[in-house]
């Protein structure tokens, strides 16, 4: 190739060169040909601004979520280490869930789904249930009784024993039995919604199966022991009276003669509300007691005092004021709430 050949080709090589300068200067890729241009002083502080000011709802979620957290942090280090690796113990969010899951079951989802299907016949399952419960319920008496109420506990000013004395722990870990008994007996409400009994799935029933659990994973995590575990032997107590009737009521007619205690019943939920108020109760007349979390007693003494009321309220428009007297049929006996009793002959 010639002189003049390898000059045409290193001029449209240049030629290349250049346009690919100019090129870059177009589209704006040449930063260094960008250094001299003006930008506008709006437009620079526009981008600055944007730049240094996140977004007001932004930074007001972040901040709400940073001191959650840290007041989560804090309160959380209160907790007792004993029971921070047993089940549902670790965050309160998982019972939450599970409460949540079953409201939205019983009042929703469940009746919803049995609208056009018969009732289940539940009647062995209820049996077994119910017996179950009954005795699961003694075994908490027994342990509670062993491990503090029957065993060196004053029902007075009982405090929380933190320590890892046998004693101590077998406490904490019947308190923990207590708590997730509380889920078990959710099954309640759901025979009920099986049974399309949805008459029966009142606020007060709800409202007690669902606040139980979720007061008493509180009571466990920092407080598994002490005074404020003596309405959940009350409830125990209560409980054996009570599944035993419901079990035998399972049972059919043929058993309904053992049950002439049945108007007894919610006499017997009064008197242990009353009994759990004026226990707690006695705490705010006491000049010096060093329990450990006063606010659980207040939280149990409202409790008390509300579930009272509730079902003075049951007592009096369903007893007193005679709304709930049993249907009379032809053969001889009546329902009640489901329950068959024989009338009496005259």
């Amino acid at each position: 190739m010639g002189v003049s050949g390898w000059a045409l080709m290193g001029g449209r090589r240049r030629e290349r060169e250049n346009r690919g300068v100019v090129g870059e200067e177009r589209h704006g890729f040449n930063m260094e040909a960008c250094e001299g241009i003006d930008v506008p002083a709006s437009l620079q502080a526009e981008r600055e601004g944007a730049q240094e000011k996140p977004n007001p709802q932004t930074m007001a979620f972040n901040t709400l979520t940073s001191r959650a957290v840290l007041l989560y942090d804090e309160w959380i280090r209160e907790a007792d280490p004993r029971t921070e690796d047993w089940l549902l113990m670790s965050s309160p969010f998982p019972q939450t869930i599970i409460i949540a899951a079953y409201i939205y079951f019983v009042t929703s989802l469940g009746p919803r789904l049995m609208e056009n299907r018969k009732p289940f016949d539940l009647k062995r399952p209820m049996i077994i249930y119910n017996f179950s419960i009954v005795a699961f319920s003694l075994y908490m008496i027994y342990e509670f009784l062993m491990s503090g109420w029957g065993n060196g506990y004053t029902y007075g000013c009982d405090i929380v024993d933190y320590s890892r004395s046998p004693q101590a722990l077998r406490m904490a870990w019947t308190c923990w039995l207590y708590y997730f008994s509380k889920f078990i007996e959710m099954l309640d409400t759901i025979f009920f919604v099986l049974r399309k009994k949805n008459s029966q799935v009142s606020f007060l029933h709800v409202y007690h199966h669902s606040i139980m659990p979720f007061t008493w994973w509180f009571g466990v995590r920092f407080a598994p022991g002490g005074l404020g575990t003596f309405h959940a032997l009350l409830n125990c107590i209560v409980h054996v009276i009570m599944y035993t009737y419901y079990a035998l009521s399972a049972m059919g007619p043929a058993y309904q003669k053992y049950l002439w205690w049945k108007k007894y019943m919610t006499t017997i939920q009064l008197v242990q509300f009353t009994l759990v108020t004026a226990h707690i109760g006695q705490f705010f007349l006491m000049k010096d007691c060093p329990y450990q979390f006063p606010v659980f007693l207040y939280v149990i003494g409202l409790y008390g005092l509300i579930f009272l009321i509730l079902f003075l309220h049951f007592y009096y428009h369903a007893y007193t004021k005679g709304k709930r007297l049993p249907k009379v049929h032809q053969n001889g006996t009546c329902q009640q709430n489901g329950n068959y009793l024989h009338k009496k002959s005259k």
